[in-house]
C-alpha cells in the first residue's frame, strides 16, 4: 500500500516537473540590443520580467557606434525586438537606415527633460567635457586651460588625451562639439593645431580614461569624459573622500549633450514586450537607478537626483552642428578628422 502511495507521488511530482519545464521552455524571449555601458540593477530587470511575462536577452554590442551597425546590418532579419543607446549624434544615420519603428505610447508622448527624434523615446542625457585631474595640476602649478584656443599651446595639447571619433561615442561628440561652435573648417584648423601640440588619441573611453588619464597612472591629465565622472570618481573611491579627486571644465565648444534612446527594432517579434521595455525604461525606478549604473542624468521629468549626482552639474551650455548638417556631412566630419590628426 505504501509502495503504490510512493509510486503515485512520485509520478505527480515528475508530471508536475514536466509541466515546470515546458512553462519555462514557452516563455517569450525578448531580445535586447545595448551598447556595453548598459546597466540597469538585476532586481529591476527581473520584475520586468515577471510582469512582462518574458525572459530579457541583453545583448552588448559593443560602443553605441558599433551597436547600431550591427542593427543596420542584420535589418534583413533583425537580431533585436527593442534597442537602446542610439544618440542624438548617431540618430541621423539610424533613421536614415530605416531600422526603428514608430511608437506613440505615454513615454513617447510625455515631455522628455533632452528631446530625440521619433521613433527614439529619450531615456537619459548626459554632457561629454573635458576632465582634469586636481591633483596633478594642484602639483604642478600650471593653471587650468580657460578655453579651446589655450589648449591649442604645447603646454596643454600634450595633456590631453581624446577618443578617436571613428571608434568612440565620446570622441565623437566631442568632435562634433568643435564644429557645432567652431564651423567646418575653423574646427579642423584647431584640430590641426592641437596634432602638432602633442594631443594623445585612445580607441576609446576605456583606454583613455583607465590607462592614459595622471588619475589611473597615465601621463595625461586632461581626457576627454563626462561631466558625471568626476561624482562616480567620489561614489566608487575606497577612501571616501569629501570631494572628487577629478573636474569637468565646460570650455565653450567642448561641450556636447548627448541624449541616450530607447526604440522598436523594425521587423522585431515580441512588439508588446518591446512596448514595455520602452516604458519600463522611462520609468521612475529605472531612472532614479541609472544615475549611479550608467552616471547620466535622468531624461523623465521630476525624477529625483542621487545625492552623489551634486558633484556632476549640468554644463550651462553646449554645442552640436544642425541636425540636417549631421545627417549631411558627419560621416564626412570623421573621415577629415582621421586625416587631419592620424595621417
Amino acid at each position: 500500500m505504501k509502495h503504490g502511495i510512493f509510486s503515485f507521488l512520485a509520478a505527480a511530482i515528475a508530471s508536475l516537473g514536466l509541466v515546470n519545464a515546458a512553462s519555462a521552455a514557452d516563455t517569450a524571449e525578448l531580445r535586447v540590443l545595448t551598447h556595453s555601458s548598459f546597466a540597469v540593477p538585476k532586481p529591476l530587470l527581473a520584475q520586468f520580467e515577471k510582469e512582462a511575462g518574458v525572459k530579457l536577452r541583453i545583448t552588448k554590442a559593443g560602443d553605441a557606434g558599433e551597436m547600431l551597425n550591427k542593427l543596420i546590418l542584420t535589418r534583413a532579419k533583425p537580431i533585436a525586438d527593442v534597442v537602446y543607446g542610439i544618440d542624438n549624434a548617431l540618430a541621423p544615420k539610424a533613421l536614415a537606415a530605416e531600422v526603428l519603428d514608430a511608437y506613440n505610447g505615454p513615454a513617447a508622448t510625455r515631455t522628455a527633460v533632452a528631446p530625440l527624434p521619433a521613433p527614439l523615446v529619450p531615456v537619459d542625457y548626459g554632457y561629454v567635457t573635458v576632465n582634469y585631474d586636481k591633483a596633478w595640476f594642484a602639483k604642478s602649478g600650471m593653471a587650468l586651460p580657460k578655453s579651446l584656443e589655450e589648449l591649442t599651446q604645447p603646454a596643454y595639447a600634450r595633456l590631453l588625451v581624446v577618443q578617436n571619433p571613428a571608434t568612440s561615442s565620446p570622441g565623437h561628440a566631442f568632435l562634433l562639439a568643435t564644429v557645432g561652435a567652431l564651423g567646418e573648417e575653423k574646427a579642423f584648423d584647431w584640430w590641426a593645431r592641437m596634432r602638432s601640440g602633442g594631443l594623445k588619441v585612445a580607441k576609446g573611453w576605456s583606454e583613455a580614461y583607465y590607462t592614459e588619464f595622471s588619475r589611473n597612472g597615465g601621463k595625461y591629465p586632461l581626457v576627454v569624459s563626462y561631466a558625471a565622472s568626476p561624482a562616480a570618481e567620489l561614489f566608487y573611491a575606497k577612501d571616501k573622500p569629501t570631494e572628487p579627486p577629478t573636474g569637468s571644465l565646460a570650455l565653450a565648444g567642448g561641450v556636447f549633450r548627448q541624449v541616450e534612446g530607447v526604440a522598436l527594432v523594425k521587423g522585431g517579434s515580441q512588439r508588446a514586450a518591446a512596448q514595455k521595455f520602452v516604458e519600463f525604461m522611462r520609468s521612475v525606478p529605472v531612472q532614479q537607478q541609472m544615475q549611479t549604473e550608467m552616471w547620466m542624468y535622468p531624461a523623465e521629468a521630476g525624477v529625483a537626483r542621487a545625492d552623489v549626482m551634486k558633484f556632476a552639474p549640468e554644463p550651462a551650455a553646449f554645442d552640436a552642428p544642425a541636425e540636417k548638417d549631421l545627417a549631411a556631412r558627419g560621416a564626412d566630419w570623421v573621415a577629415r578628422w582621421t586625416r587631419v590628426v592620424l595621417k
